[in-house]
């Protein structure tokens, strides 16, 4: 997953957010391009209650006068081989600080040589994504000002997206899933790690593009199965 992704203001969004039984609904926030270190909803449940929070999209913050920045270490995204190694940036987010963030479609760039090659979107056909992700509250010690950050958890690449990225997948929530991933109480590790397999979980329409920030179409889409 390459930094990008996009959620519609559409069906597929709101039934998640129904049937996940959210409270506030309406704070959803929709972007046809979100990037690192902007803000975004995420779902979280806190004290027995689940609600819709915004969230820095960079796991790790620095306290700074009158509020918060992005850390210089790189924490939009935090890898599968990752969150079960102590003193990783979130290795304890994984245990108890786990969110869903909704989703209708990411971005990918295939590189080669450290080099971009080729770019596409990938569209949810069928439901709306839940992007496994971690979160961490902040409370600034001046201003008293509480903050969430958040990544996604990528996993090692699915063999049906290797020709569209060769680096990561994203960690894709199955319906049977939702409950015990955002169960803060939750401590199940077997349980967690099941989240860690790269999963396709509906059909995806990928579409060639000339390049993110412009997003038009070089090329047919095509369709990706999912498992």
């Amino acid at each position: 997953m390459c930094g990008r992704f996009n959620v519609n203001d559409d069906s597929f969004v709101q039934l998640l957010l129904e049937g996940l039984e959210v409270e506030n609904p309406q704070q959803q926030r929709f972007s046809d391009f979100i990037t690192p270190c902007q803000p975004v909803s995420i779902i979280v449940e806190e004290q027995g209650q689940r609600s819709l929070r915004d969230a820095t999209w960079w796991l790790l913050l620095d306290r700074i006068d009158g509020g918060f920045k992005p850390s210089r270490y790189t924490s939009f995204n935090t890898r599968y081989d990752k969150v079960n190694q102590p003193g990783s940036a979130g290795y304890q987010s994984f245990r108890s600080q786990r969110c869903i963030i909704p989703a209708s479609g990411f971005g990918e760039t295939q590189f080669v040589n450290k080099k971009p090659v080729s770019y596409h979107n990938m569209t949810a056909t069928e439901q709306a994504l839940a992007f496994a992700g971690l979160y961490r509250l902040w409370r600034h010690p001046q201003t008293g000002e509480l903050a969430y950050s958040c990544s996604i958890i990528t996993n090692a690449p699915h063999p049906k997206l290797k020709h569209i990225h060769t680096k990561a997948s994203p960690a894709m929530l199955m319906p049977h899933q939702y409950d015990m991933w955002l169960d803060p109480n939750n401590s199940d590790i077997n349980q967690l790690n099941s989240v860690l397999t790269p999963r396709i979980v509906t059909p995806l329409s990928a579409q060639p593009i000339n390049k993110p920030s412009l997003r038009e179409a070089v090329g047919d889409s095509f369709m990706i199965e999912k498992d």
